[in-house]
């Protein structure tokens, strides 16, 4: 029996995640100058050619994973503001970082990596700058979020604060995920950032 067209739109989709999975395994292990689409290919266990039929090559491959990261990061602050109140909105950006850090460590490492590319980097630091644009943009809602709360400090700065509270975090997690009391410095950022005082 011939596959649907939604079955086989589900495998193409399951074949292009395989291999935007080799593709990020490979650029945390070895650097993305230094993997070929040879190497990408060869990990994800498929022929270079098959490859080619969902993918131009290694840029359009990075080009894809970061357009699905700004995505990801839309959405997460989409749903954040659908909450009821700013202390909820806050909370749910805080679970959602710390969950998604927690849960993928090496590919935090990777974004945060791509982010600080130097501009003489010309294949990378136009996705660098994609990475920046999107996290200031997000800054700007979040600074929004603050201002109705009404706090003390300026919202701007207080929301500085936040984000530099939660990076922080989110770094020390990618770097040591299996001894970071995730639990407690949540309440710890819940008490201070999401409970009216």
């Amino acid at each position: 029996m011939p596959r649907t067209p939604e079955e086989n739109e589900r495998i193409r989709q399951l074949a292009k995640e395989n291999i935007r999975s080799a593709a990020m395994h490979l650029f945390i292990r070895q650097g993305y100058h230094a993997t070929s689409i040879n190497d990408v290919a060869k990990e994800a266990n498929i022929s270079k050619g098959l490859l080619y039929n969902y993918f131009k090559g290694k840029e359009e491959l990075l080009a894809t994973m970061v357009d699905l990261r700004i995505q990801a990061l839309t959405e997460v602050m989409e749903t954040a503001i659908a909450q009821t109140t700013p202390f909820d909105q806050l909370a749910y950006i805080i679970n959602s970082a710390v969950d998604n850090v927690y849960e993928k460590p090496e590919e935090f490492r990777f974004y945060l990596h791509l982010q600080t590319q130097p501009e003489a980097d010309q294949e990378l630091f136009q996705y660098s700058k994609r990475i920046v644009e999107e996290n200031a943009r997000q800054f700007e809602l979040q600074c929004e979020i603050f201002k109705k709360i009404g706090v003390e400090a300026p919202p701007r700065k207080r929301s500085l604060y936040f984000s530099s509270t939660l990076q922080g975090i989110m770094l020390m997690i990618s770097t040591y995920p299996d001894q970071f009391p995730i639990d407690e410095v949540k309440d710890q950022m819940f008490s201070e950032f999401c409970e009216k005082h």
